[in-house]
């Protein structure tokens, strides 16, 4: 232990130091920044005339949070549109709406998200229920999951889409009986509209960036991987606000910038994404991954699946959902993307994605050797048991989002029925995955859910969501809260490539989150409880609770 005078002590509780032998230590000493002592005896002697010492009352110090797979800037932004998160009434959807249209009158376009498919009836909401709230402004409400759009009339004239519009590949518009198009835009149709939305402008993006890294750091994240920085396909390219906020030294926190790999285009993109890895890599913000959307979402049918979907009567339909990306061509990006040093980040929610990702995995081990590229998988809804012991024998880190393994009316209603009772079973392994030896990173894909660390290892430990009363789901795949909040500090500072963070260590990065009460010492139902106090970057405090 350095003798030295520490700039920041913490003493007088446990120290969880998420190390390899999830081992307690009783204070921490920073100085400059970085970790210089973990120990258990008096912590005295790193005291100088100008440390400052935090006594931790009781209370547990962790190292930050990191989380595996977020839309920052995306969730930053939505906080200031139309917000429909927090209730599945379609009554109070057309509240919200009609409220929200008539706060900001001057506003070309209504836009915002969070509107929930158990809402309507089959899981599609309808163009009339918008026009009678805004008949004269299109309307563009993206789905809590955002792979789908819910629009107005409006928004379906300005388009030109009518009954005779075909699906644009790698999407569907829903129709009426008659033909119509019925208001809902799935998957690659949504750009059929979205392309018309006026793009926000740099600033409101860097606010948004700002807003949403006030709200992490609140939650005790201190680094993350966003999955959608620069886009094509319809998505916005958000990286200016990454830039600029790298560049002024407003980028609190360390960010993993994942490059979108276009559909539409093949290999004859690798050079423009060596050159963005190359401008977009500044200050706290790099951008050495690649995220491949492989397929789509269960609950409208375009996760691929290795055996077709059933239908509302327990028959198997032609339909087995979407691979983006041709496995074969799969398999040749990731080899060649391996190569070059990226990481991969897949989207791949059903078990034939999941294969897919991992076959191009193994492809990319055959040609290039095992390089330290740490490509993962997010999402993982259902698995193949086949599958599972392939993640740690390829070194593909599983990266899961805790918060969606539960029952509730979406997956219910929308996904186990046309699954089935075996493929349903299949879902979320996150205690297979562990058992059979895989590295896990956890992640929320905010703002389709909560980035709440806290709430998603609440989910891992009880597979039932906090404060909820139903049935645990799938409870045979529930984590111990030692693995649930390691997939949150380790597990995603590996993935993040972030290797002097995830754990309290000397020479580690002061990266240092506080909670209001040890969730190990009460009942597992009661982690979803526990609160973040104080959060640290390189030992300098970003968040503050009111009552720490």
């Amino acid at each position: 232990m350095s003798h030295a005078p520490a700039d920041l002590l913490f003493t007088g509780g446990p120290v969880m130091t998420m190390d390899p032998a999830r081992s307690r230590a009783g204070s921490l000493a920073v100085r400059d920044g970085r970790i210089v002592a973990v120990g258990h005896g008096d912590p005295r002697e790193l005291v100088g005339p100008r440390t400052e010492v935090v006594d931790l009352r009781g209370r547990p110090l962790l190292p930050g949070f990191q989380d595996a797979h977020v839309h920052a800037v995306m969730g930053g932004m939505e906080l200031e549109t139309c917000d429909l998160t927090g209730t599945t009434d379609a009554r109070e959807y057309s509240r919200l709406i009609r409220a929200y249209a008539g706060a900001h009158p001057g506003k070309e376009w209504i836009t915002g998200a969070g509107w929930s498919r158990e809402s309507f009836e089959r899981g599609v909401p309808t163009r009339a229920a918008l026009d009678a709230v805004v008949p004269d402004r299109p309307v563009f409400l993206m789905d809590r999951d955002h792979h789908a759009a819910w629009v107005n009339g409006r928004a379906l004239e300005l388009a030109g889409i009518t009954a005779a519009t075909p699906d644009p590949s790698g999407g569907r518009i829903e129709r009426d009986p008659s033909g119509a198009p019925a208001g809902l835009l799935q998957e690659g149709a949504m750009a059929l509209v979205g392309d018309l939305v006026p793009p926000a402008t740099e600033e409101e993006r860097l606010a948004g960036l700002l807003r949403a890294q006030a709200l992490l750091h609140g939650l005790g994240i201190t680094a993350w991987q966003d999955a959608l920085v620069a886009g094509s396909d319809g998505y916005p390219d958000i990286s200016g606000a990454y830039l600029a906020a790298a560049r002024d030294g407003s980028l609190t926190a360390t960010v993993v910038g994942a490059l979108w790999w276009s559909r539409g285009r093949g290999a004859e993109q690798l050079p423009d994404l060596v050159e963005r890895r190359e401008r977009l890599t500044v200050g706290r913000l790099r951008c050495g991954t690649v995220k491949i959307m492989q397929d789509g979402i269960a609950e409208n049918f375009t996760a691929a699946m290795t055996a077709p979907y059933l239908d509302a009567r327990g028959r198997a339909t032609a339909n087995a959902g979407i691979s983006h990306v041709d496995p074969a061509a799969l398999r040749e990006h990731v080899t060649a993307l391996d190569a070059l040093g990226f990481q991969v980040h897949f989207h791949a929610l059903g078990d034939r994605a999941v294969r897919e990702a991992l076959d191009a995995v193994q492809a990319a081990r055959a040609a290039n050797g095992w390089r330290d590229t740490r490509p993962h998988l997010a999402h993982l809804q259902v698995v193949h048991p086949d599958d599972v012991p392939r993640f740690r024998m390829l070194g593909a880190t599983a990266n899961i989002q805790p918060l969606w393994a539960v029952h509730e009316p979406q997956m219910d209603e929308l996904t186990i029925p046309f699954l089935g009772p075996e493929r349903s079973a299949w879902q979320y392994p996150f205690g297979d995955l562990l058992r059979a030896g895989a590295t896990l990173a956890a992640g929320s894909d905010w703002p389709v859910s909560s980035p709440d660390p806290l709430a998603g290892a609440h989910v891992a430990v009880n597979r039932v969501a906090p404060g909820a009363s139903a049935e645990p789901f799938l409870p045979a795949q529930a984590l111990d809260l030692t693995a649930a909040l390691a997939a949150y500090t380790a597990g995603a500072a590996y993935v993040n490539h972030l290797d002097d963070t995830g754990s309290l260590r000397p020479g580690n990065r002061a990266d240092l989150v506080v909670l209001d009460r040890d969730p190990f010492a009460g009942p597992p139902e009661a982690v979803g409880d526990t609160r973040v106090a104080l959060t640290y970057v390189d030992g300098v405090r970003v968040h503050t609770a009111p009552d720490a």
